[in-house]
């Protein structure tokens, strides 16, 4: 998968869809899901054009790196999720169900969330 530019992240990131910031630095935005699977549910985005997470591993420097694990703690902390737990979740890939062309994170919480997957 390539980086696709008119990916609806990429349109975030450059104004021309509007979204609601719970966090911004110069390196992340993170703003609600608009379908929230959960009490939180926010999506978390470097503000560098990568793919999937395999790209932001490979590729990220190393500020964006470190601005990019500081907010999962930030983002984490002021929805009141910190102490009572969440799930990140990364869809890379097809194998992943990766939608959108441009790395993302799921912050998911509020409630119990259950077991991870489904046994087999």
């Amino acid at each position: 998968m390539s980086y696709d530019p008119s990916n609806i992240f990429a349109k975030i990131l450059r104004g021309e869809i509007p979204s609601k910031p719970v966090y911004q630095s110069d390196h992340v935005l993170a703003f609600p899901d608009i379908s929230p699977r959960a009490p939180v549910h926010i999506l978390i985005i470097p503000k560098g054009a990568y793919v999937s997470a395999q790209d932001f591993s490979q590729n990220a420097s190393p500020a964006e790196k470190i601005a990019f694990i500081d907010a999962i703690g930030a983002i984490a902390a002021e929805q009141g999720v910190a102490e009572t737990g969440y799930r990140l979740i990364a869809n890379t890939g097809a194998h992943g169900h990766q939608e959108v062309p441009h790395f993302h994170l799921h912050l998911i919480g509020g409630r119990a969330l259950g077991s991870m997957l489904p046994h087999d």
